[in-house]
């Protein structure tokens, strides 16, 4: 059974309620603050607006982008690739590629020109939509990108190398194509961060987007009287996949573009929001808020909130400790997860169990997870491997990559590259990327592990450990610290917080300085190493 079910059962079912929202609060302001990252986007729009459309309209759209592109000769076996920002047409366009039969290819809106051509080379995209935000990396990749491939723009203002896509389904069958889609048919291609060089193509049939619908469902308990807010970008697999609970309980979502304190706790109270998924920058910049008293939750409408569910990185239990008194009645979970595990939840903590705070969790439905050494043996509770997890929601293969595929894929269990431990309840906790390991004269060092230490910290905003290159030790820690607004903090300080450490784990440098991450939460890490450890074997050659 395929997702796209799901949108037809609601149609019929809740036609005449509200699906989707989409919230945007105060453009010019709120784009400052909230994508100051993504200085490649072009921003077009200049005025908040909230727009809505029902579940029947939404089935109704996805059936005319479906009509149209099968009217193009696109079906099972193609790939379409989309390039925009969260909105109403997002989901819709989505599913009508799904209804094809034709693999959807969401892209990476911080995509560099020469990353989009790379992608559409590597998934072999037939057609790509694209918004307005897109104009110009696209034009720049035009005369090689528009070869046989199809460009539709979906905005104001059609460049006249693209085609419109207001005028292409303005004139298409709203009835859904008759398609015959099974579980193993090709469904999506995810793209991994790219944050350790180019991003593989993550392949994934229909059976995985059906499994991670319904476990976001079981695992948040998620029924019609909810409303989901939606906050991160929908081209990952976090964004879509929790919201994908919300299509199998056919409920209401707000995709809300923004992510200040203010205006998030705005949405939440004035559109009823029971569900908010949110990365850690965004929850402790709510906590440091309240604070500070620039905000008072006396001011929204917030009793209605029943879960804050967080992920995407590890989260520090400082974090949640401090959460919780604010918010004393909320539910919890953490959700741990990959682009080729169909994203979050293959391990979760679970509502209950919020006495692991600290753990990633145990196995989500229909999953099963296992810790292995080296050799591929597993290894004794208390001690660390590689996480290994299996289900129905593992990829099929990285797309034209056969060595990759075969290293991450083994007799259907998929190695996460995570190093992880499980404790005597069963429960697994998280301690590093195995490539982030740091070796500091033979002694293994989990950065994870002093990250979350040095994030209880009053002082520190966000913090990243690093291996810096030694002459000695091969390898020493480094701390990029980024300190809260209005505070100072000198290493010193830090230093003497860390005395709560063993001295290997300490670390032996501290830089004043911002923290890189992506879209999804995750640190640049090799970007931070390409930076500091240049200058630091610089400084350590001029010492000598």
């Amino acid at each position: 059974m395929p997702v796209t079910d799901y949108l037809e059962r609601n149609h019929k079912l809740y036609g005449d309620e509200v699906a989707l929202i989409e919230l945007n609060p105060l453009v010019e302001e709120t784009r400052r603050i909230s994508w100051k990252d993504y200085e490649l986007v072009q921003q077009t729009d200049k005025t908040a607006y909230r727009r809505e459309i029902s579940w029947s309209v939404f089935d109704e759209k996805a059936n005319r982008v479906a009509n149209m592109l099968i009217s193009r000769g696109i079906g099972k076996g193609h790939k379409v690739a989309i390039l925009m920002f969260n909105c109403l047409e997002w989901l819709p366009i989505y599913f009508g590629i799904l209804k094809t039969g034709a693999i959807a290819v969401p892209f990476n809106f911080r995509f560099s020109a020469e990353e989009i051509m790379y992608c559409v080379r590597l998934a072999e995209v037939d057609v790509m939509f694209f918004g307005p935000e897109f104009i110009g990396r696209v034009e720049s990749v035009e005369e090689e990108l528009i070869k046989g491939r199809m460009l539709i723009y979906v905005g104001d203002g059609c460049p006249t190398f693209a085609e419109s896509y207001r005028e292409l389904v303005a004139d298409c069958s709203s009835k859904a194509p008759l398609v015959r889609i099974e579980d193993e048919d090709d469904a999506a291609i995810y793209f991994s961060s790219g944050t350790t060089g180019f991003p593989k193509a993550i392949l994934h049939n229909h059976e995985s987007l059906m499994q991670a619908a319904q476990m976001e469902q079981k695992h948040h308990l998620t029924d019609r009287d909810d409303t989901f807010l939606c906050i991160p970008p929908l081209y990952h697999t976090g964004a879509k996949f929790h919201w994908m609970g919300s299509l199998c309980a056919g409920s209401k979502a707000v995709l809300l573009k923004g992510t200040t304190p203010e205006i998030i706790l705005d949405a939440i109270s004035k559109e009823h929001c029971t569900i908010v998924w949110l990365l850690v920058p965004w929850a402790q910049e709510i906590l440091d808020a309240l604070d500070r008293g620039d905000i008072k939750l006396s001011d929204y409408k917030l009793d209605q909130w029943r879960l804050m569910h967080i992920g995407a990185q590890p989260v520090p239990q400082s974090l949640i400790r401090h959460w919780k008194e604010y918010f004393p009645n909320h539910l919890y979970d953490t959700n741990y997860g990959l682009s080729e595990s169909t994203g979050p939840g293959c391990v979760h903590l679970g509502i209950e169990n919020i006495h692991k705070v600290g753990a990633i969790g145990i196995p989500g439905y229909r999953w099963s997870c296992k810790i292995v050494d080296e050799n591929d043996n597993e290894v004794d509770q208390g001690l660390v491997g590689e996480l290994c997890v299996k289900g129905p929601g593992v990829m099929t293969c990285y797309y034209n990559d056969p060595e990759a595929t075969a290293a991450s894929l083994k007799d259907g269990w998929l190695y996460t590259g995570d190093m992880a431990m499980m404790d005597e309840d069963g429960f697994i906790f998280l301690v590093d990327r195995k490539k982030d390991v740091i070796i500091s004269g033979g002694e293994n060092i989990y950065p994870v592990e002093i990250e979350n230490f040095m994030a209880a910290h009053e002082k520190i905003k966000d913090v990243a450990v690093i291996g810096l290159p030694d002459r000695r030790l091969g390898e020493i820690t480094g701390a990029i610290v980024s300190i809260k607004d209005g505070m100072t903090c000198t290493e010193e300080e830090i230093n003497e917080f860390c005395l709560g450490m063993p001295r290997y784990k300490r670390p032996r440098k501290i830089i004043f300085a911002d923290v890189p991450r992506n879209a999804t939460g995750k640190i640049e890490k090799p970007a931070l190493r390409k930076k500091y450890g240049a200058d630091h074997l610089v400084a350590q050659q001029n010492e000598s």
